[in-house]
């Protein structure tokens, strides 16, 4: 029989007692409307100490050693570790993922095992179901399908996850020729309140239908459940009847009926949010049959086989909760995949959907295309594969094949994975944790554990299942990475350059490390490992193929106020500005407590709220911010993070100004053998109206700093006006705005 740790009311009140959250100028705010879940018995959302209950309580009993009569012990080491791990993160010295903080412990967890991680990875080639909660009942289990990574893909965006594919020419040449075209015909029932909105779309009325079609042996007729699986099922019959070995009744013909589709608005039950109605999937439907239509007796490329990634994206947009983010990896030789968004109609139509990256390996030498491409649009990005499979941490050296399944990485690049894998991330903030008296090593003893129960979630897919059981993959990451080295060492990473001549025979900058910093990495990783080989022990599993990572960390560092991840401030004094949907109960407190707010000039009801912010440490003489550190220094930076720290990859968005633009093929050159995957922008500095972020100096952030007053939560909390499904509009959980919130 199960038994379930539940954290006491009376130790949780002790704790708000002795500890304040530390809540970044954005903190607060941040967390109420994108973390904290609606509680129906008390009619309002959950307060900070509620949600972290939730958390942990979701994460501890995940311990498999909980589900047939645990001995004293167990429950005694279990039952500690989640008081420990309650004050750790109520403190904000450390926090699980976006992912984990909006679903651990909730109902919609016990439903979705998937629902836990953030981001996915799937190769895009003919696959089997297996034994998956979604498979089509018109094939058998170990039948290769095309449609498989595609309904991969939909059913993980539609849980709010990310998910990273890979279209390079190895995986695409294994989809065979299509063999026939496909009738397709979309029906609705007069009644449904979405009726008029989708016949423009080119639906037909249900009941016309019918008179006209006589013959029912020949078409495949299909009713979408108003579920996740019915949209998902419903793309599946439409790619497989394509090819002759997953269209068993040998049929062209197809109708999906959509006339049991909750309309638009409608609230969506588990995982939150309001629905977008049938439209977007009416006219996903309809696209990505013309795609595949259009090569009867040819093969789908790479660009067709990421367009319609890209079409499922585009319509997985469910209300305010639910984000779609995609990484499309390419071969670095299709020019067609790296020159796709040139056409500019079908980039905004729906190839915006994902960030590209190309596939390379340490030999790889034609980064001038590249980094023109960048210049233009911010594209590609660069993969290493090579380095993934063959290395952990840098600095450990070549292990041949360590990594050996490694095929592509999730939309922020931080994790490198294997197909069907996910990504499975916890961060601490050591600036925060050392304020707050924790040693670090204990700080990252609790969240390997935390990340490590993860992987004994209950799984959906069976791809999963395996590459999960097999790699017991985590993402130890640490975030307000430059504001903790600033301020312990009083110094950046990199303290000096070598003019040295390259292998090449070119001469470069080689970055000197403060030998300080690398020890004390060093010692943290060592205690991630030897806290991962011991819990493992404990629960009679393998160790973890890789532990460490630096995650992008948009919108939880906010939360806690730090730099997010490896990433230097955008400023060293900010205006950040943040959109709210104009009903948003939060408006009257911020007013009220002296925020400027104003009507959103690019979209309508929306509210535009100015935030000013100063960084830590932003005026030290050793401060730098993304609009002054050089491009070398970041380049060199993340090098000394996949050197030292992480033995997955290092999420880093590189900025750059336009004096730089001719040292980004020689930095990607020269850390080639280092970094394993990386993408450049060039820095906007907020000269956008309204732009999200706006460098000022320390004179305007005092003045605009001086006209708030207040508390903005207390003033919320009297006000009582808290409402369900409101949420901050248009952030993100990524600092390049790749994975989506939670």
């Amino acid at each position: 029989m199960q038994k379930v740790i539940k954290l006491d009311q009376t130790f949780i009140d002790k704790i708000k007692n002795k500890i304040r959250p530390h809540w970044g100028e954005l903190g607060w705010v941040t967390y109420k409307r994108t973390y904290a879940r609606w509680l129906n018995d008390k009619n309002r959302s959950e307060n900070w100490d509620e949600t972290v209950k939730r958390v942990i309580e979701g994460n501890i009993n995940l311990d498999p050693r909980l589900k047939d009569n645990p001995s004293k012990a167990v429950i005694s080491e279990l039952t500690a570790e989640a008081q420990q791990l309650f004050r750790l993160i109520y403190g904000l010295a450390a926090t699980p993922s976006g992912r984990n903080l909006w679903i651990s412990g909730s109902d919609y967890q016990k439903r979705n095992g998937d629902s836990l991680n953030n981001c996915w990875f799937i190769a895009i080639r003919p696959q089997k179901y297996g034994d998956s909660h979604i498979a089509p009942s018109y094939l058998a289990s170990d039948i290769l399908a095309v449609s498989m990574p595609f309904s991969f893909l939909f059913d993980q965006l539609m849980k709010g996850g990310g998910v990273g594919f890979s279209v390079v020419k190895e995986n695409i040449k294994q989809i065979p020729k299509v063999d026939q075209k496909v009738d397709l015909t979309v029906v609705i029932d007069k009644n449904s309140k979405s009726y008029d909105a989708s016949l423009k779309l080119g639906a037909v009325d249900k009941d016309d239908w019918a008179k006209k079609e006589k013959d029912k042996d020949d078409y495949i007729y299909y009713e979408l459940p108003d579920t996740r699986e019915g949209w998902v099922l419903a793309s599946a019959r439409m790619i497989d009847m394509h090819f002759n070995a997953t269209n068993p009744e040998n049929k062209h013909k197809l109708v999906l009926d959509i006339s049991k589709i909750r309309p638009y608005g409608a609230k969506i039950h588990g995982f939150g949010g309001t629905a977008s109605g049938p439209m977007p999937l009416v006219e996903m439907f309809f696209d990505i049959n013309k795609i595949i239509n259009a090569k009867q007796n040819e093969h789908l490329s790479a660009v067709d086989g990421t367009d319609i990634c890209n079409l499922i994206g585009k319509t997985v947009v469910a209300g305010n909760v639910r984000r779609s983010a995609e990484l499309a990896l390419g071969s670095n030789d299709d020019q067609d995949f790296i020159k796709m968004k040139q056409d500019k109609e079908k980039l905004y139509h729906h190839r915006w959907a994902s960030n590209n990256s190309v596939a390379i390996d340490s030999k790889f030498n034609e980064y001038n295309p590249i980094a023109d491409g960048i210049l233009h649009n911010g594209e590609p990005g660069v993969v290493n594969l090579e380095l993934s499979r063959n290395y952990g941490r840098i600095a450990d050296g070549y292990q041949a094949g360590i990594d050996d399944d490694v095929e592509g990485t999730n939309p922020c690049g931080e994790i490198s994975l294997a197909n069907g894998e996910p990504c499975n991330l916890f961060e601490v903030f050591p600036f925060i944790a050392e304020q707050q008296g924790w040693d670090l090593k204990d700080a990252f003893y609790l969240a390997t554990r935390f990340a490590k129960r993860v992987t004994f979630s209950n799984y959906d897919w069976e791809v999963s299942r395996k590459i999960i059981q097999k790699n017991r993959r985590i993402g130890v990451s640490m975030s307000g990475i430059q504001d903790w080295i600033l301020n312990h060492f009083g110094h950046r990473v990199v303290k000096g350059w070598k003019d040295i001549t390259d292998d090449d025979g070119n001469q470069i900058k080689k970055p000197i490390y403060d030998p300080e910093i690398v020890n004390t990495f060093n010692y943290l990783y060592e205690a991630v490992i030897k806290a991962d080989r011991e819990y493992s022990q404990e629960l009679d599993c393998k160790p973890s193929i890789k532990h460490t990572t630096v995650k992008p960390s948009g919108t939880v560092a906010k939360l806690a106020g730090v730099s997010e991840g490896m990433h230097f401030h955008y400023s060293g004094y900010l205006i950040q500005r943040i959109r709210f949907q104009a009903s948003d109960p939060l408006l009257p407190a911020l007013k009220a407590c002296g925020y400027k707010t104003e009507p959103d000039i690019y979209t309508k009801n929306t509210i535009c709220v100015e935030f000013p912010l100063r960084a830590a440490n932003a005026d030290s003489k050793n401060f730098a911010s993304a609009g002054n550190v050089s491009i070398g220094e970041q380049f060199a930076t993340q090098a000394f993070l996949q050197t030292y720290w992480s033995d997955n990859a290092v999420s880093c968005t590189v900025t750059f100004q336009d004096d730089e633009s001719k040292e980004i093929a020689p930095l990607l050159r020269q850390y080639r053998h280092i970094i394993k995957s990386t993408s450049l922008l060039p820095y906007y500095g907020g000269s956008l109206k309204q732009a999200p972020k706006e460098p000022i100096n320390k004179e305007k952030y005092e003045e605009a700093a001086n006209k708030i007053h207040g508390d903005v939560e207390a003033i919320f909390m009297k006000q009582n006006d808290d409402q369900k499904d409101l949420e901050i509009v248009g952030q993100s959980d990524c600092e390049g705005g790749a994975c989506p919130i939670k």
